[in-house]
Formats: C-alpha cells, structure tokens, sequence
C-alpha cells in the first residue's frame, strides 16, 4: 500500500509520517517512509542568510528537479518494497507551490502524475496558515511567512486533484493525527508517546 501525505508547511506531515511508521513497525507490520524533499526549506534559509531573494522561476526550477527526482526514486523504492509505504511530500505538493507563486501549471508534472502508480490515498492534513506559522515560528528551522501558507493553502485548493484528496484535521496533536491515519487505513492505533 502506497499513502502520500500533503499539506502546508507546519502542517504535521513529516511528524505524523513518522509516528504513523513508528505504530506499525511496533505491531510488527512492515512501513518505510519516503521522503519527497524539494531543497525548498534550505534555499530559503540560504537565501535569507545571503539576502538575495530567488526570482519564482528559479526556485522553482530547481525544486521541480529535486522533487521530481526523489518522487522517481521513491516510486522505485516502494514498487520493491511488501509493506506500507508513506510518502511525505509529493508531486502534488510541487503543483500547488507553482499555483501559489502565480506560475502555470505546466506540462511534466501533470504528464508524470498521468504515468505514476497512483497512490492507494492521498491524505491531505488541513490546517489554517496561522496555526501552521505559529508551529513553523516554534521550531525555528523555516523562514515561511504567514502570506506564503495562506498562498500555499490555496494553491492546494485550486488543484484539480484536490477533490480526490482524503482531508484531515491537522492541528489536533500529532499522535492524534497518527491514530486518524492509522484508523482510516484499518491498520492498528497508534498510541500517544511516553
């Protein structure tokens, strides 16, 4: 089984992939986790360091060559893999980023979302982008502002895809969400940590 996990920064993806992982494995049930980075957090955290700002193409550019790269190689992965499979991050979350930096859609993401195994589910964690800021702010590792997750938000929305996506409320905490994913895949709860 395939699941990818979208959502806004500060949303809980790579936290409930984790302890959603973590739960099977204690059952003694098979669950890698993937991770479809873009660089995304880095080239901005260099860019502030720098100051200089990255034109959208650009970095866009850039993230598309790196997520798409890791969503093949995480496609690989789990097409030899005989267990759950949780991906955090997604080609999905490359098109609602273009969306919300006010670029087109495109041609190569869609033609490979077209050509992919299609993932068993896509959940989406929904949050409001003043929470997912406050979560981002607290960690201290993203320089995300409040109008980008609002913008990011949106572009979510405004995929076609969206409909299709399964959503979850993100901003209970994050075994909660765990125990939400590991219910709505049949699979065993997931406890609160120690």
């Amino acid at each position: 089984m395939i699941i990818v996990l979208t959502g806004i920064d500060g949303s809980g993806k790579s936290t409930a992939a984790r302890a959603l992982i973590a739960g099977v494995r204690a059952r003694g049930g098979r669950a890698r986790l993937l991770n479809n980075h873009a660089g995304r957090r880095v080239m901005s955290l260099l860019a502030a360091r720098l100051g200089v700002g990255l034109p959208a193409r650009l970095s866009d550019a850039v993230e598309t060559v790196l997520r798409v790269g890791n969503v093949l190689v995480s496609h690989l992965r789990a097409s030899r893999y005989d267990g759950l499979v949780v991906m955090d991050r997604h080609l999905y979350c490359q098109l609602a980023l273009r969306t919300a930096n006010g670029l087109p859609r495109g041609r190569l993401l869609p033609w490979l979302l077209a050509r992919l195994p299609e993932p068993d589910a896509i959940f989406h964690l929904d949050i409001e982008p003043a929470e997912a800021y406050r979560r981002i702010v607290a960690r201290g590792t993203d320089s995300e502002t409040l109008d980008d997750l609002a913008a990011f938000q949106s572009g979510y929305r405004e995929l076609p895809e969206y409909a299709g996506f399964v959503k979850l409320d993100a901003s209970v905490p994050a075994h909660e969400l765990a125990a939400d994913l590991a219910s709505r895949l049949a699979l065993p709860s997931v406890t609160k940590p120690d």
